[in-house]
């Protein structure tokens, strides 16, 4: 079973990822490799000159691997509450997770099936979001929104940082007290 479940390997998806299995957890993403990010070209990315989408999404993935989290490309189909959490079922097999956290960008159709509540999107093209709080919690218990999905503005520098705070909320809820992730200077 894994501690964290992460539908979507985005910016949003992607930073959650790398922030769980930093922590320790284990990390789980499940990408369908149909992130809008892939078209997108990036030169307003604090910290980076400029970047094309496919190699921003590359790179993020390739930081969370690095601390362990595992990623597979499947189309998640639905998620199941169970006694222990929950399943989530692809089009290709089964996984089981305490918590989930969607970074599904402009796609709320899974959200939908399993009984999200959701409210009209003010981003500009995106029509519907998750209702989240801020912490980034839906109304299931467990289940978690980042990015785009969960109302915050659709540019990749702030999804990905929505990403960090909901793993983190995460993270601390798993821990039972805050959570913080300081690297310093060796």
């Amino acid at each position: 079973m894994f501690d964290i479940v992460i539908i979507g390997a985005g910016p949003a998806g992607g930073s959650a990822a790398l922030f769980a299995a930093k922590a320790g957890k284990k990390t789980l993403i499940i990408e369908n490799d149909k992130s809008v990010t892939k078209r997108a070209w990036m030169e307003n990315h604090y910290g980076v000159m400029e970047i094309s989408g496919p190699d921003l999404v590359e790179i993020g993935k390739k930081q969370a691997s690095k601390f362990g989290a595992e990623i597979v490309e499947a189309t998640v189909t639905n998620v199941v509450k169970t006694e222990n959490g929950f399943k989530i079922e692809t089009d290709k097999e089964q996984f089981e997770a305490k918590h989930v956290i969607l970074a599904t960008g402009f796609a709320v159709d899974l959200a939908e099936t399993v009984g999200l509540k959701t409210k009209p999107g003010t981003e500009p093209r995106v029509k519907t979001v998750l209702d989240v709080d801020a912490a980034g919690r839906t109304n299931i218990d467990g289940i978690w929104a980042a990015g785009t999905v969960a109302g915050v503005s659709v540019h990749t520098i702030i999804t990905a940082g929505d990403g960090a705070k909901v793993a983190i909320n995460v993270i601390s809820d798993i821990n039972g007290e805050r959570y913080v992730d300081h690297d310093v200077l060796k």
